[in-house]
């Protein structure tokens, strides 16, 4: 290497003077020292990542579990699937095949909300205002004091291969109201409409879904039942780029639960922003 690249002329024609084993000791110093500062300096300007720890508990505190409250039942509460806080926290997005059943109204049956942790759970009543059923989305709105809201991002720039984390309820409120996280790697961004071999398979279902094709997340990791509604999230910023739904999953829930694929699906957040703006226009 040229020492005159590295040494102003002045200290450079010293430096020539010393003896050779003078020498050679220096250049192990300059070059320990310029390695010193070149990883300062890539420290300095790399981009910060957050820990994925830190990110979870970030995250937990919007997910929560969704389902119906029967004051005369037993149990009272039936938690069904997962949604999360969105916009002003008074708002939660989840699944809309989790809501099909009619409320039993003269039990006074209501839609709800469950938060909390392990045993020490809260129901908080809440009212269906829209659902895209295509797509699978519903949005409720909770009475009470706001939820700390999730921030949903942009789920254009989503890539193949991109890893991605979901939180929710696998197994329902079985041991308590305690989300799990799991890890979920993008294995593809595909139409959902998948053409038919056969005239005979047509339905109504799948002429919809021609008619009107969209997008869906397949993601490499389990989702459960009680996944439904689950938010997907980036580990770098926390927001919310898909929503997982199982009704994707094939066979029943029995065998969903017995035998999982290793594959489950989750709608983009696209779809949400859209039903959010149908629902209440001008909401950010």
């Amino acid at each position: 290497m040229n020492r005159k690249s590295l040494l102003p002329p002045g200290l450079y024609r010293i430096y020539m003077t010393l003896p050779v084993h003078v020498r050679r000791l220096t250049d192990r110093w300059v070059s320990k020292l310029r390695t010193s500062w070149m990883l300062i300096v890539l420290i300095v300007v790399s981009p910060a990542h957050a820990d994925v720890a830190d990110m979870v508990a970030r995250v937990k505190p919007g997910v929560v579990g969704v389902g119906t409250f029967n004051p005369t039942g037993s149990p009272r509460g039936n938690l069904q699937g997962t949604g999360f806080a969105v916009l002003d926290g008074r708002y939660v997005v989840s699944c809309a095949h989790i809501f099909v059943k009619l409320l039993d109204s003269e039990k006074k049956e209501t839609h709800a909300i469950f938060i909390g942790r392990d045993r020490q759970v809260t129901v908080r009543p809440a009212t269906l205002i829209a659902t895209d059923r295509a797509r699978d989305l519903a949005l409720l709105k909770i009475e009470g004091d706001p939820l700390p809201a999730l921030k949903l991002g942009d789920s254009n720039p989503a890539r193949e291969g991109w890893q991605l984390y979901f939180t929710g309820y696998p197994i329902g409120s079985v041991l308590g109201l305690n989300p799990s996280t799991h890890r979920a790697g993008l294995a593809a961004i595909i139409p959902i409409f998948t053409p038919l071999a056969a005239a005979s398979q047509l339905n109504a279902r799948t002429l919809k879904q021609a008619k009107e094709p969209f997008e869906v997340y397949e993601l490499d990791a389990i989702a459960y039942p009680g996944n439904s509604g689950s938010p997907v999230w980036h580990p770098d910023t926390g927001e919310v780029l898909g929503v997982v739904n199982s009704v994707y999953v094939k066979g029943a829930k029995e065998a969903a639960l017995s035998t999982p694929s290793g594959i489950s699906y989750a709608i983009p957040v696209k779809y949400v922003r859209a039903l959010l703006e149908q629902a209440l226009p001008g909401a950010k």
